[in-house]
């Protein structure tokens, strides 16, 4: 996949299951503690898929395989950053140790689309109906 370089992060739209279908969502750190899709900086040396497989594992302790491109979502934090996140449509493979505590809920696509705040959340969900 061609990558934009103006990406500061990268996260991933994991699913489970094939006809009872699961989104993986994560708590937010930051207060109000919203449900969130998992994300995170992109390091140095590091593609953008590379990064969302060690997002989802370090903040929900899921080992996800990368299927292909879903979508960018960009904001500015309440500190002024610009994030500009590159998501991915990716797999369930297997539980792992997560690096964090964070809450985390397997959502029916439904329940996801209910649960997220934002739009434009809500618009990569919707690429786990078919992937």
């Amino acid at each position: 996949m061609k990558h934009d370089s103006t990406w500061t992060h990268a996260g991933g739209v994991v699913f489970r299951g094939e006809t009872d279908r699961r989104v993986l969502l994560v708590r937010a750190k930051p207060a109000p503690h919203d449900w969130v899709l998992p994300k995170g900086h992109i390091e140095r040396g590091e593609t953008p898929e590379e990064t969302a497989r060690r997002e989802v594992i370090e903040e929900a302790g899921v080992d996800a395989e990368p299927l292909r491109f879903a979508g960018t979502l960009e904001f500015d934090t309440p500190n002024g950053k610009h994030v500009r996140s590159a998501f991915f449509l990716m797999r369930f493979v297997k539980s792992v140790t997560p690096h964090e505590q964070r809450e985390i809920r397997w959502a029916t696509i439904n329940e996801a689309l209910r649960l997220v705040q934002f739009d434009d959340t809500r618009a990569l969900i919707e690429n786990a109906r078919n992937p």
